[in-house]
């Protein structure tokens, strides 16, 4: 399984990103170990927004891709109402299986 992640950094930008381990990527991404993302090396993250999890890699690019091209704007609203990526963008994704991880978004913030 595959998950797509928003960060909030410390900066109120946003960082998506795909991992197969949702906490193990966020501790990457805050240690100084350089295993993070050279965006969040200067951006530094301070929470995990949202996650979706998908079946393989290839959906897990293809959301993320997605996410990565929508405005401020638009990532605002699907982090404010993740269940929007199905409302106003599901011909995006008729061949795309993926779910919002609510109860797992919940253990990952209690984790980091």
């Amino acid at each position: 399984m595959y998950f797509v992640y928003v960060l909030r950094c410390e900066d109120d930008s946003l960082y998506v990103g795909i991992t197969t381990d949702v906490v193990r990527r966020f501790k990457e991404h805050t240690s100084c170990s350089g295993l993070g993302a050279k965006y969040t090396r200067s951006h530094k993250p301070v929470c995990i927004e949202a996650v979706w999890s998908t079946d393989n890699r290839s959906g897990a690019s293809k959301l993320e891709f997605f996410l990565k091209k929508l405005s401020r704007k638009s990532k605002d609203e699907v982090i404010a109402d993740p269940e929007i990526l199905i409302k106003k963008y599901s011909d995006q994704f008729q061949d795309l299986n993926f779910a919002y991880e609510k109860d797992k978004l919940k253990s990952f913030q209690k984790s980091t």
